[in-house]
């Protein structure tokens, strides 16, 4: 039965999975995308090694929460003769010395708070994704665990022995742990700990209430940016689809996948979400990011996927020492889907690009050299539009013609007519739209089925949850009675217990199991589209229910069962929240006159 009852905490450098218990079981470093060196998520049942965690004596209780409006968080764990410990987990994230600060290292603060409890501190890291075990050698305040490539260097104010024995001992007064790179710290640790507790709980504030929320669903809607937030990689821009790989979609379906790379198709969704947010910054740096990955070399061969880094290989392969999630392998890194052919990817480059054109808080130095680069792509959009892919669920084992994948290429030509015009191409922009124009009429009739609906498929009746977002991306306005027939059929067909499954059709493992998240959300957005908004709503609040205790989402969800499955968290899930509670939420001046 899966939980996923965790919270993630980081810096927009590194980030680390947390349970209920306070144990770390997911950190990858010293990057998102790197080797886990806590890795007992994917360490069967009952992991003995790949964790933090603390062992308090004669536990009974824990509570656990984030401090508001941070990515700090506060477990308190209380012992049956009343001892209290509070411990409090972050990664630094502040301006110093006029540059961002945003070491690849987590910091464990441990605080007595009622009586004296009596605990035991244990760090059992490893190397080689599971495979081998660290080589420990010790100084004065400080622990290392080296493995084949990288060093994890713990400093501390508590006995380096206590750490080295496990040994269990009473606290009194509050330790640090700072877990991360080689470096030397000749600061007291307990001073540094508190100044970096307080800078990195001001700086998240400060980028909190920067932000443009709806009146309703502010907490989810917050909490939901600040997981996009710890899904990006500022030193590149880059946002990954997650922070974990081969969680599997469904319980034993072998449906596991790496998503520590960042994908193209959720980008252009992801730029919306940011940009409703305001999260300026955060979004320039994102669309930089996939301009620079796709357009560079004058190389104009595109994939699905992009690694955080140009050098990280995206080469698929199995790391047999991890038995996967709760025993349910394999456990895999990289992804293969990375040479796959996916048509959707042109317009997904080019809706994404398309806010610099636009948006003048991003000052666009040369609209007019962007544009010539962004054309290559739309000639190859014209060319593959109506030609079989693996489409936007990533098949392996079959190809045919996805009606999603060519409305985005539509939404390719569509939008370089709009940008050609804008930088002054007009003759260019004339073309543009002609073969725009062309190419909706062959998708509308080709994707039509003899009852009304859009299907999945062009030429054959497939329900497909990608139709929903026909509207979206403006292939035909969602008062077209064919976006009501599919709304339709979406009910009856992909309905499970109040979600959206992708498709019903057997895949290359059968029949999905699991809904994807996101596509609930597309459904609640195109029932707001066609009006139906209290329906909407109904089932927007329905999706807020299975949020887990820290308020995330990961991929997918069990109807019934009402449980997650699939990579943790998902920002993707977390995009779709965004976008559905800015569309579904009451206007704030509406809102503040009602309650007067």
């Amino acid at each position: 039965m899966s939980t996923l009852d965790l919270a993630a905490i980081g810096n927009c450098a590194i980030a680390s999975l947390i349970d209920r218990n306070a144990r770390h079981v997911w950190f990858c470093f010293p990057r998102l995308d790197a080797d886990p060196v806590f890795s007992a998520l994917l360490g069967g049942e009952s992991p003995t090694q790949g964790f933090m965690d603390v062992v308090v004596r004669d536990a009974v209780e824990t509570s656990q929460r984030y401090l508001v409006n941070t990515a700090v968080l506060e477990t308190v764990i209380t012992d049956r003769h009343g001892g209290k410990v509070r411990i409090l987990d972050f990664a630094p994230r502040f301006e110093r010395y006029g540059r961002r600060f945003r070491p690849p290292t987590i910091i464990r603060r441990l605080e007595p708070m009622a009586k004296r409890t009596r605990l035991t501190v244990r760090i059992r890291p490893l190397f080689n994704y599971g495979a081998d075990k660290p080589t420990i050698s010790v100084g004065s305040n400080h622990v290392r665990f080296s493995g084949t490539n990288a060093t994890l260097r713990v400093t501390s104010d508590m006995a380096t022995s206590y750490i080295l024995e496990e040994a269990e001992f009473a606290l009194d007064r509050s330790i640090n742990l700072f877990i991360g790179t080689d470096e030397s710290i000749p600061e007291n640790p307990d001073t540094l700990a508190q100044s970096f507790l307080t800078n990195t709980i001001t700086d998240w504030r400060a980028w909190v209430r920067g932000l443009s929320i709806p009146f309703e669903w502010q907490e989810e809607v917050i909490r939901s940016a600040i997981t996009l937030k710890l899904c990006s990689c500022e030193d590149t821009g880059a946002i990954v689809a997650a922070l974990t790989t081969s969680i599997p979609e469904a319980p034993n379906s072998a449906r596991n996948w790496d998503y520590r790379f960042c994908w193209l198709r959720d980008a252009f969704f992801t730029v919306g979400a940011l940009n409703r947010l305001g999260a300026t910054q955060t979004m320039e740096r994102f669309i930089r990011f996939v301009i620079d990955a796709v357009l560079r070399d004058d190389d104009i061969s595109i994939a699905p996927l992009y690694p955080v880094s140009p050098a990280v290989s995206s080469d698929e392969r199995i790391a047999p020492a991890l038995v996967g999630y709760q025993g349910m392998g394999p456990v895999r890194i990289g992804n293969a889907a990375v040479s796959q052919i996916q048509n959707d990817v042109y317009g997904s480059l080019i809706l994404t690009a398309a806010q610099m054109f636009w948006d003048e808080r991003l000052a666009l130095s040369d609209n007019v050299s962007l544009y010539h680069q962004l054309r290559n792509m739309g000639r190859l959009a014209a060319r593959y539009a109506v030609t079989p892919d693996a489409g936007p669920w990533e098949y392996r084992g079959r190809v045919v013609i996805n009606t999603y994948s060519a409305a985005m290429c539509w939404a390719a030509l569509h939008r370089l007519a709009l940008i050609a015009e804008r930088v002054g191409e007009t003759a260019e922009a004339a073309e543009w739209e002609a073969a725009s124009r062309k190419l909706r009429s062959e998708i509308l009739a080709r994707a039509t089925t003899p009852d009304g609906w859009l299907s999945g498929v062009l030429d054959n009746a497939v329900a497909d949850a990608t139709c929903l977002l026909l509207p979206e991306i403006g292939l035909l306005p969602a008062s077209d009675p064919r976006v009501a027939k599919t709304l339709e059929i979406t009910a009856q067909r992909l309905m499970r217990d109040g979600f959206i499954m992708r498709y019903n059709e057997a895949d290359d493992f059968g029949h999905p199991e699991t809904a994807f998240l996101v596509c609930t959300f597309w459904y609640v957005d195109a029932l707001a589209l066609a009006g139906r908004r209290e329906e909407a709503r109904e089932i927007f609040t329905n999706v807020l229910s299975i949020r887990n205790a820290a308020g995330l989402l990961s991929e997918d969800i069990a109807p019934q069962a009402r449980t997650l499955w699939g990579n943790f968290p998902q920002a993707y899930s977390h995009v779709g929240l965004i976008h559905s509670a800015a569309r579904l939420s009451r206007g704030w001046e509406e809102s503040l006159w009602r309650a007067s």
